[in-house]
């Protein structure tokens, strides 16, 4: 049985000034499982942001559901953006201290050492990098201890080098403090290094293509030689996915 269950049978948005309708999402399901690490993997504007607003209660204009385990009576949801939104007018410390009242300072300190953030803990988000502020952004989300963690290609437009420490940080950090996590992205490489389940959408309306499962071992997942492996094994067994390749 499935922790969280979504379900869009229609997501459209109106025509506005010369935009025409358009059908973002249309009978997609998906099924996520607790503390499973999920990657969405589908083409530029399919609509996988849609799908992120309407699960963070952001958008609740579709027809469809979403259901959470019935322990989850108000489940706590974060959501990681593009975008890092961080308050320029307030340090790193105090931009993740907004987010929990009874957070207490030691654990704020091990989230910040977790993703190597310790020594710009009082600097103001204009002097970090983009790869810090992101990396800040997602200390944020984990502050408030969610049961699904939403994340929106946290990582894109970073060089090699940063994003790969990145996700191995984030990787580290959901291990020792392990959510659901629903991960966009369009790099197939950071799914299969990231995702216990990658899914493979459309282009719009987004519906889903297949699902595989990632069984690679979290040594072979930083070997990029076992990356391209797998990588051409889903050519050769998927071959609906080829274009997503």
């Amino acid at each position: 049985m499935s922790f969280i269950t979504i379900q869009i049978t229609d997501k459209t948005y109106p025509a506005v000034g010369q935009a025409t309708q358009k059908q973002a999402i249309a009978n997609l399901s998906i099924g996520l499982h607790e503390h499973e690490f999920v990657c969405l993997v589908g083409p530029s504007g399919c609509g996988k942001t849609s799908l992120l607003n309407i699960i963070a209660g952001l958008d609740h204009i579709y027809e469809g559901s979403i259901q959470m385990g019935s322990r989850l009576t108000h489940p706590k949801i974060a959501y990681v953006f593009q975008n890092p939104r961080l308050l320029p007018w307030r340090t790193v410390r105090e931009n993740i201290e907004l987010v929990q009242d009874n957070l207490v300072a030691d654990d704020i300190d091990r989230l910040l050492d977790a993703m190597q953030l310790n020594t710009v803990q009082q600097v103001y988000p204009e002097r970090l990098s983009l790869g810090m502020s992101r990396r800040v952004a997602i200390v944020r989300a984990f502050a408030i201890a969610p049961e699904l963690l939403l994340m929106d290609e946290p990582f894109v437009s970073l060089d090699a080098p940063s994003a790969r420490q990145a996700r191995n940080l984030l990787v580290n950090l959901w291990q020792q403090r392990p959510h659901t996590v629903l991960f966009v992205t369009h790099d197939l490489r950071e799914a299969i290094t990231l995702a216990d389940r990658i899914i493979f959408l459309s282009s719009s309306p987004m519906r889903v293509i297949t699902e595989v499962k990632v069984p690679l071992t979290q040594l072979e997942r930083c070997n990029e030689d076992s990356i391209e492996a797998f990588r051409q094994t889903l050519k050769q067994e998927h071959s609906v996915i080829h274009a997503l390749l």
